[in-house]
């Protein structure tokens, strides 16, 4: 991130790795509903996509892809990952509606990672889109800092913008509803985002058909 970012939170940086003997590791943060974070997949061309992964809480955790993507078909490849929780909206917003190729399996600034297994359990059809359903093993994790959480309203509305920009193209969706609630989130980040969160919202506008 660039220096001039928004302060969110205190942070420690440094705060180890996590692997234990069996190959296995735990994953970083307790996990609850649905967590929002940055994956990174290996790619034929030898380069780490990323792309954004919404994780579901439970006993295992699960992810699902939606359609033919890059993440789904590094999937089936590679069969792993790097999950990453990213507490910037300007990263978020770019892994989830751009094409973002790295030559490095971690982002520049991740709060944790974690190296993933990812085995396919379920498959179907929503609306006219084709998802898998993925079970997500941890095998190594990192937490590179330690923050004090606060709470914003404008990262808040950046997300909700962002899965609704994604579905604008999308037949099973209203686009004036979708469109109603990008003008919501852009009056929240108007009013209560910082300099990130309307950078990340123009974001939203230049890779979308909003």
């Amino acid at each position: 991130m660039s220096d001039d970012r928004d302060v969110r939170s205190g942070d420690r940086t440094g705060c180890g790795d996590s692997v234990a003997e069996d190959g296995s590791a735990e994953w970083p943060v307790p996990l609850s509903g649905v967590t929002e974070t940055v994956v990174t997949t290996l790619g034929p061309n030898g380069l780490w996509n990323a792309a954004a992964l919404g994780l579901h809480a439970g006993n295992t955790v699960t992810a699902r892809t939606w359609g033919n993507t890059r993440t789904r078909r590094n999937f089936h490849r590679r069969g792993e990952g790097y999950v990453q929780f990213v507490d910037d909206p300007v990263v978020f917003v770019d892994a989830a509606l751009s094409i973002i190729e790295r030559d490095e399996p971690t982002l520049e600034s991740p709060c944790a990672w974690v190296r993933v297994a990812v085995e396919r359990v379920d498959a179907g059809t929503e609306g006219g889109t084709d998802w898998e359903e993925w079970t997500l093993h941890p095998l190594e994790s990192s937490v590179e800092r330690e923050t004090v959480p606060t709470i914003n309203r404008g990262f808040g509305a950046v997300v909700e913008a962002t899965v609704a920009a994604s579905r604008l193209d999308v037949d099973d969706y209203d686009e004036a509803d979708l469109r109603d609630r990008l003008a919501y989130c852009a009056t929240v980040v108007d009013r209560t985002g910082g300099s990130r969160d309307r950078e990340a919202l123009e974001h939203v506008r230049e890779y979308s058909s909003w």
